[in-house]
């Protein structure tokens, strides 16, 4: 008696619909990951006016962005700017990046600065922004 080797057509048929079911679900969670990674740089452009602002508010200097100059746009962030009054800096970044908007406000408290964090749209910012 001869046996049979290899698969039938409908074990491969089950398979090929398995990794498709597969990759309609990983490939806009993949697509949402590229744009948070692509955020993230407007936050390291942030960091640099972040310390800026925190010095100031520490020296009581008026202007609180007074010695920060946004570098330049990118592919991924359009601009970055800071309120010389509250010291609130704004993140934008372009369409590949989401079109995301971060706002980071600065707190001094008993000589200590913390920073609260919003922006939207809320599934490309990070997690401590939402």
């Amino acid at each position: 008696m001869n046996k049979q080797k290899g698969f039938t057509l409908i074990e491969l048929m089950i398979v090929v619909a398995i990794v498709g079911i597969l990759a309609a679900i990983a490939i806009p969670a993949y697509t949402d990951y590229t744009v948070r990674a692509r955020v993230t740089e407007g936050l390291s452009f942030a960091s640099a006016a972040k310390t800026t602002v925190s010095e100031n508010l520490q020296t009581g200097q008026p202007n609180l962005g007074l010695g920060w100059t946004f570098p330049g746009a990118t592919s991924n962030v359009s601009g970055v700017a800071v309120n010389s009054v509250t010291g609130a800096i704004v993140v934008s970044t372009t369409a590949t990046a989401g079109s995301a908007t971060i706002t980071l406000t600065p707190t001094l408290t008993n000589g200590m600065v913390t920073w609260s964090c919003v922006g939207t749209p809320q599934k490309y910012v990070p997690s401590n922004c939402r």
